[in-house]
């Protein structure tokens, strides 16, 4: 899903789109020090999040909340389509640096694939994304985010981390996304053995940024989650139960 900086193919570069929706959200300090829980959702409904649509792209992703008796989830269904949905708040990831959430699918993509541009779908995926620092920036930094802000109006975000239920299981659990190199994909879950059942997941945000890039991540972070298909072409249906950020 992620398209390399400074080439915008038919499926426009992720890290870019999201600098659109940082814009004009002011950073929302976080809760109580004494307090473990930063956000958590649980999708009641969608006020807490923003639509992000492809420019390119036609067919979009949908998402919605279901009820089932006395509780809700997220529907993510896609149909040879791509698009997402963006927390509205911010946080810092050295107050909160853990993440957890519970998720479902009813089948992965047969032509999904890690490695490759054409195979770069799944059938849900959490993002932390990376809000980029100009004062921590190095020259070479400034200069490429510097000319990205003078094409878009805005910085992009530094970089991101995708969590997914990849389509087939991949000799490493962290791989480099085929569009990006500032996006770095984490293996939840693998493969069809899973499908249909509720999983859990716990990831502390800090070490598996170090894990994938071998430096400390920049300090502010913002959410998103996508289900898309646009170049595999196939379709699936996905849930999310809770997503929450805390210490």
């Amino acid at each position: 899903m992620n398209k390399i900086l400074l080439k915008i193919p038919s499926k426009l570069n992720i890290l870019f789109i999201f600098t659109f929706f940082f814009v004009n959200l002011s950073f929302l300090p976080a809760y109580s020090q004494e307090k473990e829980v930063f956000a958590r959702e649980d999708f009641i409904d969608l006020e807490n999040w923003k639509p992000l649509n492809f420019p390119k792209i036609k067919r979009h992703s949908r998402y919605t909340v279901i009820k089932e008796q006395d509780q809700s989830f997220l529907k993510a269904e896609s149909n040879a389509s791509a698009s997402g949905i963006i927390y509205r708040k911010e946080f810092n990831v050295y107050d909160y640096p853990k993440i957890r959430w519970r998720w479902k699918i009813n089948n992965v993509y047969k032509k999904g694939s890690g490695e490759e541009k054409s195979g770069d779908d799944y059938p849900v995926r959490i993002y932390v994304i990376f809000k980029y620092e100009p004062e921590k920036a190095s020259f070479g930094q400034r200069l490429k985010y510097g000319l990205a802000k003078k094409i878009y109006g805005e910085y992009p975000p530094h970089s991101s981390l995708n969590y997914i239920w990849a389509n087939r299981k991949h000799m490493e659990t962290i791989i480099t996304n085929p569009y990006a190199a500032e996006a770095r994909m984490i293996m939840m879950e693998a493969g069809e053995e899973k499908v249909g059942q509720w999983v859990t997941e716990e990831a502390n945000i800090i070490e598996d940024y170090k894990k994938a890039f071998g430096v400390s991540p920049p300090a502010i972070a913002s959410l998103a989650i996508m289900n898309d298909s646009d170049n595999t072409g196939e379709s699936s249906v996905s849930y999310v139960d809770f997503i929450e950020i805390y210490k």
